[in-house]
């Protein structure tokens, strides 16, 4: 981490610019699968009570956003996807960038306690610390089995969501953790094989970069094989039932398919096709979350009406 104020010298930052801070696409990304948690629980939530605790959670997420421009702006400059982000860019300040993710991250952890319980709030707080120093600080600089583990930052907003509600943990918070914690390895090693040289020129021990492509492919398909089952396995408990497993099923499939193309490909291939098989993949994977988590939310919806389920 270095020190970013010299670099504001491109004018008076936006509205545009602090939003940005918050990373509204990871914000977004929260915001549904904490939804998701949150509708799929046997308690109902008072409609208030359950927007006002989604709105603190993506605060909080948008909080550990802030912190990790703050901290990661020195790399963030060097990779092409980054750069232009508010701290590299100068339009906002590193000083600025922790006040702010720091000032989010105590309001949204506050506010969440008093919006619904202490349970779900303590998982606030975690994820955030958990994203910001485990992942952020020493596991991102530090090994390449960085995304494996700080992927769990990204896993607990369902935990979150369902703890709203029921103000405690169960094994079908449990599966929707494990579901995106074995998800983020492959969603995100595809990334960085079609990103070529960013991390290796920003000095992050990505996988691709401290074992190469040929150990990321094999990885990627490792992963894959052991997501499959966390899926389908999610649709036998009490959230699940036939449509979301048979979609869950479906969506594995294709998944395993395009882990398994990436597996087979050389790098020569690779490069003769700008990787557009990785990035297919990593498209693949996004609504392959999308979909599963919809399919959870329908099948509440359904059940709520005496229909779903097994």
């Amino acid at each position: 981490m270095v020190d970013t104020s010299a670099y504001n010298e491109t004018g008076e930052a936006q509205f545009g610019d602090y939003f940005a801070l918050l990373k509204p696409r990871v914000m977004s990304l929260v915001v549904f699968t904490a939804l998701a948690g949150l509708l799929v629980a046997p308690v109902s939530v008072h409609p208030m009570v359950g927007f006002a605790s989604i709105l603190f959670i993506a605060i909080g997420g948008g909080a550990s956003g802030a912190l990790n421009m703050w901290w990661d702006a020195d790399i963030d400059r060097v990779m092409r996807r980054t750069a232009n982000r508010p701290v590299p860019s100068g339009k906002v300040t590193g000083d600025e960038a922790m006040a702010i993710g720091l000032t989010l991250s105590v309001m949204s952890v506050v506010m969440l306690a008093l919006a619904s319980n202490f349970m779900a709030a303590g998982l606030l707080a975690f994820t955030i610390f958990f994203y910001v120093v485990i992942y952020t600080m020493w596991l991102k600089r530090w090994t390449p089995q960085n995304i494996v583990i700080g992927g769990a930052a990204g896993a607990f907003p369902p935990m979150i969501g369902w703890a709203v509600a029921t103000g405690s943990v169960s094994i079908e918070s449990v599966l929707m953790f494990l579901l995106i914690f074995m998800w983020t390895p492959p969603h995100f090693w595809a990334l960085a094989l079609f990103m070529k040289d960013d991390y290796s020129k920003a000095g992050v021990p990505m996988l691709t970069v401290t074992h190469g492509r040929r150990a990321t492919r094999n990885h990627i398909l490792v992963y894959t094989i052991l997501l499959a089952p966390v899926a389908i396995g999610l649709g036998l408990t009490s959230i699940g039932g036939i449509i979301y497993t048979t979609l869950a099923t479906v969506m594995s499939l294709g998944f395993l398919k395009g882990a398994f193309d990436i597996w087979k490909r050389d790098e020569k291939t690779a490069e003769a096709d700008a990787y557009l098989t990785e990035r297919k993949v990593f498209k693949f994977s996004l609504l392959y979350l999308f979909l599963l988590f919809g399919a959870l939310m329908l099948e509440a919806a359904l059940r709520s009406y005496g229909w779903g389920g097994w």
